[in-house]
Parts: structure tokens; C-alpha cells; sequence
């Protein structure tokens, strides 16, 4: 089922989830242990792009901060 703007309802609600896990979600291992994945730097996600993302949510979740950061967005993400 779509709503007004053509867009599926469970779409909305998986991206207003992952915003939300892109504000709290920290970094479990590594130099920037507990730091926010939003808030890791951009040469560090590029290298995991390189080296390979982490399985599962967390490198799911870092994958769409390297997005953000690369096209400008991370402002989107509450501080």
C-alpha cells in the first residue's frame, strides 16, 4: 500500500529506522570505538568500503553513512 506521496508505508518506516540507528548506533570495535557511525570519518568508511563492510546491521548502517557523507547529508542526522 503506498501513501499520498507514491511512496510504500513500510519504506518510510524502515528509513525513519535507519535515521534513527544512524544518530545512535556507535561503533563497537576499533580506533573509533563508541564514537556514532554518523560521526566516523568519511576516509575511514571509505576504507571499509575498500576492505569490505562489516556483516550484517552495522555495516548496513555504515554503508548509508558513507552515502550521506559523500553526497553532503549527514546534516540530517540529529547531533
Amino acid at each position: 500500500m503506498n501513501n499520498a506521496d507514491g511512496l510504500p508505508l513500510d519504506f518510510k518506516a524502515k528509513a525513519r529506522a535507519d535515521m534513527e540507528k544512524l544518530a545512535s548506533m556507535t561503533m563497537p570495535f576499533g580506533k573509533y570505538r563508541s564514537r556514532r557511525i554518523i560521526d566516523l570519518p568519511e576516509d575511514y568508511l571509505l576504507w571499509f568500503k575498500q576492505k569490505g563492510f562489516p556483516k550484517g546491521e552495522l555495516g548496513r548502517i555504515m554503508q548509508i553513512a558513507l552515502e550521506l557523507k559523500i553526497n553532503g547529508l549527514e546534516g540530517l542526522i540529529p547531533g
